[in-house]
């Protein structure tokens, strides 16, 4: 137990440390090849943070616990909008790209919408999949044509965003962003793994610790990463991040391992964990598309549906 704490607060402090690296690493990526730093957000840093939630799954999968998998995805893209935008909209406002709002967010609606679509489905049919590999590959097709409209996107267009005042050597960019990503990874494993031991050793149920101590555990590097983000002014990739980590969740965390090691069974998810996900899909488009700002407000309003769905769950 004293282990899994000390352990606890050493992945804490990597985390951190290795986002705030990682952040000035992409940035200067971005200003070096004359990316969009949105585009870096939506591609690079969404996979490398939500490389902790696909190892999670691979691992989960394994070991046939489809729990874990499901219950850490949707736990994760609840957290991504709700605490991580939530947080980074109430340390500043937070702009939000006219792409964004009728391109990225309307994919994430829909992907999002798919998805819970596809895991409720079962349940009239009496499947014996609750989430079958068919629907897994089904999402994977959806994820492959959001990364073609991604690659076109970095072919026809080069950087809009001012040029930094200070720009790293690219490789030195370089070694920041690898180096940052490990640490992300691995300060993100040792919250998980020790979070999962303390969890089990006060008896929390399996449900629990995916939507709660895993799901928080995998979405860390998304808010670190975020607030560091904010805090730095580079509004496009905390948003970018937010927004392409829920995809990358769906169509590659949960699609990917399914379509490889088959389907799974039923688990015991709410339906109002699913509703609690879309709404915060549907309230993000909504508040980015009236003004193209995520502010202070919308940042309470995701703050306090989170702390009651919360309450749900660990009261319920």
């Amino acid at each position: 137990m004293i282990i899994s704490v000390i352990l606890l607060i050493v992945g804490f402090v990597i985390l951190i440390k290795g986002a705030d690296i990682f952040v000035d690493g992409a940035s200067s990526v971005a200003a070096n090849f004359k990316v969009s730093k949105m585009l870096i957000g939506l591609t690079i840093v969404a996979f490398g943070t939500s490389a902790p939630e696909f190892a999670v799954s691979i691992k989960s999968l394994l070991s046939h616990n489809g729990d874990m998998v499901l219950g850490n995805v949707i736990g994760s893209n609840i957290l991504n909008i709700l605490l991580i935008l939530g947080c980074s909209a109430v340390v500043h406002t937070l702009n939000v790209k006219n792409a964004t709002v009728k391109k990225e967010l309307p994919i994430t609606m829909l992907i999002t919408a798919l998805f819970a679509v596809l895991l409720t489905d079962g349940l009239y049919d009496k499947a014996p999949n609750m989430f079958t590999r068919g629907d897994g590959i089904v999402l994977m097709l959806f994820f492959l044509v959001y990364l073609y409209y991604l690659f076109t996107m970095m072919r026809n267009k080069t950087t809009e965003e001012e040029e930094d005042s200070e720009i790293m050597p690219m490789s030195k960019a370089a070694i920041y962003t690898v180096l940052g990503l490990v640490g992300i990874v691995l300060g993100s494993n040792f919250v998980v793994d020790s979070a999962s031991e303390i969890a089990r050793f006060f008896g929390v149920s399996q449900r629990m610790i995916s939507l709660t101590i895993i799901a928080l555990g995998t979405s860390l590097p998304e808010l670190v990463t975020s607030v560091a983000a904010t805090r730095k002014g580079e509004y496009d990739i905390a948003i970018g991040n937010v927004v392409g980590s829920n995809i990358f969740n769906i169509g590659l965390v949960v699609a990917l391992p399914v379509a490889l090691f088959g389907g799974i069974g039923r688990i015991a998810f709410s339906y109002i964990d699913l509703a609690v996900m879309l709404l915060a899909s549907i309230l993000l488009f909504v508040f980015s598309f009236r003004n193209y700002k995520l502010n202070k407000t919308h940042g309470i309003i995701f703050l306090a549906i989170f702390a009651i769905y919360y309450s749900y769950v660990i009261f319920s």
